[in-house]
């Protein structure tokens, strides 16, 4: 059965109050500190990550009960038709008993047991299932990780983006205004002859493509603060204002030895990282693959209960032990075993070759963070010039000593020069994000649901003085352990830096 309107209408309205439960609401414009604590705090997708990394919790938890022994309580209800009659023979001479058959239980009767079963090898094959879980929730922490990185990227895109678009707004609109104006008095001059058809038509054109970069640097501009509105949780209606903070770069990182900032991602990447923990994953599945060769060892205790009155006990206990083994295992044997080494000789390559990759990726970030430096002083040149020019224009307009054609074109000039500029900005703080990311460097923080907006804000701007000022983190005395056994050798290669 389709949904109904109703009912997409009805959970539409509780999705949108529940999308806004909890979120603190927006009262003055924000710092671009606050803009990546609410989306650290509120962002939707964010809650999503966390809440996968909670489930991966509550299945290492849940697993840890399977190592218990089996605690059964049964009880049972047995009739039959007729009564349950045997022959006897002497124990001694084989031969029948004379006597009549004689009836062996009641027709009905009712049974109960308690009792505990525990299996050696299900033991061992679920302790180490629930280190698994344990690593697996360790790679969803570091997926989470990662999900920080890219979301606290794209934050600080949407934010220049959304202050460029606060700071150009009106004076897109002002240009655009002038233009029109211009275009106007000029197509009035071309109808009442004042003017060559020719020289008319050629300025309406030269206006008309002004009017066309200018349109387009307004439509640009637009999405920007709604992009922003969505990753921070904010309701879209709400007109969101952002504080520019002052551009202080962070170069001081740029001048730390590549061997540290090598060190420093091989121990802190999110990918690398977790797989570490797949390489961990894969040994223990080896080991698990070759406990299962082993017989099987069961024990069990019970204390069981039997109405029947014809027994002369109806409560007793029991106790068994009980081995087996299926010989068809020692065919597979060599099979699995090589199927096992196989596993981990998988995971140890991808673990290689990520960090191969991580170290390419992490010079070819700083290399990206160096260029993005270089064109947003040169963008930043570029636009005093233009601004320079269009103020000189400007006032020479006023002078009537400039046509408005040529104020037009310098004021436009000036607004796309100042747009690219922010644009530099915004891809050297997308490059310094990358550059963070894959450092594996993220702001120290708790709990969010535990801290309040103020104090995440506090900690987030506590992260980021700490790269202006170049400092790393302090790094672990040890490297990541690893839980494999022999470490499978790779097949020899030639890397080049």
């Amino acid at each position: 059965m389709p949904v109904t309107r109703e009912e997409i209408t009805a959970q539409s309205k509780l999705d949108r109050a529940q999308a806004q439960l909890g979120v603190d609401p927006v009262s003055n414009a924000i710092t671009l500190e606050e803009a990546i604590s609410r989306a650290l705090k509120f962002n939707l997708e964010r809650r999503s990550k966390m809440m996968e990394e909670a489930l991966a919790l509550k299945q290492y938890d849940v697993s840890k009960y399977d190592m218990l022994p089996k605690f059964m309580a049964q009880a049972g209800y047995g009739y039959r038709s007729n009564d349950r009659t045997v022959y006897s023979k002497d124990s001694v001479t084989g031969a029948p008993s004379l006597a009549n058959p004689a009836i062996s239980s009641e027709r009905e009767h009712y049974t109960g047991d308690l009792g505990l079963t525990w299996n050696l090898l299900d033991f061992g094959v679920s302790y180490i299932t629930t280190k698994q879980n344990g690593d697996r929730a360790l790679i969803a922490s570091e997926r989470r990780r990662k999900a920080m990185h890219l979301l606290v990227q794209d934050v600080i895109g949407a934010f220049w983006r959304t202050a460029s678009a606060q700071k150009l707004k009106g004076q897109v609109r002002s240009a655009i205004v002038s233009a029109e104006g211009a275009l106007a008095d000029s197509r009035k001059t071309e109808q009442e002859g004042l003017r060559s058809p020719i020289e008319a038509l050629k300025y309406q054109r030269q206006l008309l493509e002004n009017l066309k970069l200018l349109e387009g640097v307004d439509q640009e501009l637009a999405s920007a603060r709604i992009e922003l509105a969505n990753m921070l949780n904010v309701p879209l209606a709400v007109d969101l204002k952002v504080i520019e903070p002052k551009e202080n770069l962070a170069t001081k990182v740029m001048a730390l030895p590549i061997e540290q900032l090598e060190e420093v991602a091989v121990m802190q990447n999110a990918d690398l990282r977790e797989h570490y923990y797949n390489s961990r994953i894969a040994a223990e599945e080896g080991k698990k693959v070759i406990l299962r060769l082993f017989p099987s060892l069961s024990f069990s205790y019970a204390g069981k209960y039997d109405s029947d009155r014809y027994l002369i006990h109806n409560n007793w206990n029991e106790a068994g032990a009980q081995i087996s083994f299926n010989l068809f295992n020692l065919l597979s044997a060599p099979a699995q075993s090589r199927l096992a080494e196989a596993g981990v000789a998988l995971a140890d390559q991808r673990r290689i070759a990520t960090q191969m990759a991580i170290l390419a990726q992490l010079h070819v970030a700083r290399l990206q963070y160096a260029f993005a430096i270089q064109q947003f002083n040169r963008a930043d040149a570029i636009w005093v010039v233009d601004d320079k020019i269009n103020m000189h224009t400007a006032n020479r307009e006023k002078a009537q000593a400039q046509s408005r054609l040529e104020a037009v074109a310098n004021n436009t000039a000036a607004i796309l020069s100042l747009l690219r500029r922010y644009q530099a900005l915004s891809q050297v703080h997308a490059a310094s994000g990358k550059l963070q990311a894959t450092l594996g460097m993220e702001p120290e923080i708790g709990s969010v649901r535990e801290l309040s907006l103020a104090e995440l804000t506090a900690a987030v701007g506590g992260a980021m003085k700490n790269w202006q000022a170049g400092t790393l983190p302090e790094l672990p005395k040890f490297p990541l352990p690893l839980e494999t056994a022999t470490p499978t050798p790779a097949p020899a290669a030639t890397t080049q830096n």
